[in-house]
């Protein structure tokens, strides 16, 4: 569950080094000196992170730490149903290959960061200006999209983090349904579920001060650790044959598989925290770097729990697994446990989007104003309303989750890292007969397809499932 924490984290990381630099970039999106650092070779070399100014750097392992941590989220509990859109052994070979795919690009944006703070002479800058300053030095043709690019990444983030929000909110709906119904066999819609937890989400999320909340964070990645232990000692209790599942799926089922995977692995809003807080952050990039060793470290257990519980539970694993687990005491309380830990997370995970909200697209506006606060927490509770009636409108927890998946991340952990790689290195930069530039394009055309068809065919079997 830290996964919260890291992105809420990452805001503030960006926020504190550099929100008024950000501010000023965004207002004037030509700056002079801006552009003269893009294209200069000043003679005193810049270090990024010799310049960072942080408070409680993290060391290495701590780094790693909060990587597996924010990594296994409610995507793992997914997995299973994940697999059982590609079968057997296109789901673990697939897992593994999308685990690599999600690390190089991560790698790539990283570096292309640092490039980008080296050249502007900043210590840290956030992604939507990554992107901007990007495009100010890529290929003409590209310049066009630099006033939009900061807004279109910040709404895929935003878009990205409601989502989430979302399927917390069916989630928790989904598993107190389920408790209910096992412990007193009354049967209501989880949609009735999800609009009685709208004071609740509300409560939680008016709590401004995050600190407040850190006691109740780690005891659910404590919820979340307990959690999975018990699920694993279900999933084992009389484990089938592997034969009795499909080694290969259905390929028109594919993208729901790697919509769901992207969903579960991807974490650029905690990549891009963990190495602007490292006290060697030198140390986080390459084959053998902490975000290697603790990418493929999350993979694997991605793969051993869609492997398992597919095995265990076959063509009736639900989206979450918890939901699938037997009518006993132990597995109320895993569900319960689960519960509680997507409620204490889903305060964190709605910062995010009010936060850029608020800083790039409110605040100069309302700031002055004597109702400001009221301001706040009204944008507050509007992020809850939409994340709730999304959930109602779409009560399809894997489908959501696919959907989400497809549509964001494969442009934010992809698409856009490729992008900006390219931009980087233009005009003559791309290596012995531009193989850099053709993997890149190869990047940006995976991208967008997996977008456009995972989200196509999300909608289409959400809006099938809505009228049968």
């Amino acid at each position: 569950m830290a996964i919260l924490q890291d992105n809420e984290g990452s805001l503030n990381a960006m926020s504190i080094n550099s929100k008024n630099d950000t501010n000023k970039f965004r207002k004037n999106p030509y700056p002079g000196e801006e552009l003269a650092a893009l294209n200069e070779s000043p003679a005193t070399p810049y270090d990024p992170h010799a310049h960072r100014n942080i408070e409680h750097p993290t060391t290495n392992t701590e780094t790693l730490i909060h990587i597996l941590k924010g990594c296994l989220g409610t995507g793992i509990l997914a997995m299973p149903d994940a697999f059982k859109n590609s079968g057997l052994i296109v789901g673990t070979v697939g897992t593994f290959l999308i685990g690599i795919l999600c690390t190089y690009c991560l790698l790539v944006l990283i570096r292309c960061q640092y490039e980008i703070c080296k050249r502007v002479r900043k210590p840290i800058i956030s992604y939507p200006d990554t992107m901007k300053y990007a495009l100010l030095q890529g290929p003409p043709f590209l310049r066009f999209a630099t006033n939009l690019s900061a807004p279109i990444v910040d709404g895929f983030l935003i878009a990205y983090q409601l989502g989430i929000c979302c399927v917390y909110t069916m989630f928790i709906a989904e598993n107190i349904n389920k408790v209910i119904y096992d412990t007193w066999h009354y049967e209501m819609d989880t949609r009735i579920y999800t609009l009685i937890l709208t004071p609740l989400l509300i409560a939680i999320t008016l709590i401004r001060n995050l600190k407040l909340l850190a006691p109740f964070s780690q005891a659910a990645n404590f919820a979340m650790f307990l959690g999975l232990g018990i699920l694993l000692y279900y999933i084992f209790q009389e484990f089938p044959s592997i034969g009795s599942v499909n080694f290969v799926g259905s390929p028109i089922r594919y993208t729901f598989f790697i919509g769901t995977t992207l969903f579960a692995l991807e974490a650029v809003g905690v990549v891009l925290t963990l190495e602007n807080n490292m006290k060697t952050p030198k140390s986080f990039g390459g084959v053998t770097g902490i975000l290697s060793v603790g990418m493929s470290t999350v993979t694997v257990l991605y793969v051993i729990m869609g492997f398992l519980g597919y095995v265990k539970y076959g063509e009736k694993v639900y989206g979450s697994i918890t939901l699938n687990i037997p009518e006993t005491i132990l597995a109320r309380l895993v569900k319960l446990i689960f519960a509680f830990a997507i409620y204490i997370t889903y305060a964190l995970q709605c910062y995010v989007p009010v936060d850029i909200i608020w800083m790039f697209y409110l605040k100069e506006r309302f700031t002055k104003r004597e109702n400001t606060l009221l301001i706040q927490y009204g944008l507050r509770i509007i992020c809850v309303i939409i994340t709730i009636l999304l959930a109602i409108a779409i009560p399809y927890l894997n489908l959501f989750i696919s959907l989400i998946g497809a549509l964001c991340l494969s442009m934010l952990g992809i698409t856009f890292p490729a992008l900006i790689e390219i931009c980087i290195l233009y005009p003559n930069n791309f290596g012995k007969l531009n193989y850099i530039l053709l993997k890149n394009v190869i990047l940006i055309i995976i991208g967008i397809f997996a977008g456009v068809l995972g989200t196509v065919l999300a909608i289409t079997d959400i809006i099938s499932k809505s009228q049968s």
